[in-house]
């Protein structure tokens, strides 16, 4: 099997490059501004993640069927990752959004507190990253995507 007939890989592929892009158009609607960076970026509705992981999934219980070991092992891997998108990223891009607002107050206090002026050439302190991961209505869509997508591609084009 070469890699463009790799049809799993293929279906995973689209799911992410359809997730991402989707996601402009829904931002667009909920707030009014076409934000082409989402794109590249993480976090947000629906998850490219959970669309690229069940799309895998869906397309091996395609090829190799629900009882093979490599469909339990596709399984396994996409339930380990919708997890970690909801749980463990989520709770880190909370933590940034607390931690981003704990330093703006703190330089806020030392300013006013000290009378210390914002000197010339001062390095302005990067923020983190606050959209790590997702919400479960976002891994949920996400994972309704890429299921959508290998079902299309099985009934359709292979």
């Amino acid at each position: 099997m070469t890699l463009f007939q790799n049809t799993p890989l293929l279906a995973a592929l689209f799911a992410i490059l359809f997730a991402q892009f989707v996601k402009i158009p829904i931002a667009y609607f909920l707030t009014g501004k076409f934000d082409w960076k989402l794109m590249t970026s993480t976090g947000g509705m629906p998850s490219s993640h959970s669309a690229a992981v069940t799309a895998l999934t869906t397309a091996i219980a395609y090829e190799a069927g629900l009882d093979s070991p490599l469909f339990a092992v596709a399984a396994i891997f996409a339930v380990i990752v919708m997890f970690d998108a909801t749980g463990i990223r989520y709770q880190a891009g909370q933590q940034a959004i607390i931690i981003n607002q704990m330093r703006i107050d703190f330089q806020t206090f030392v300013q006013e507190a000290k009378g210390w002026p914002q000197k010339d050439g001062q390095q302005k302190i990067q923020e983190l990253k606050t959209l790590l991961g997702h919400k479960p209505s976002e891994v949920f869509s996400g994972a309704v995507t890429g299921i959508l997508i290998s079902i299309i591609t099985y009934s359709y084009f292979v």
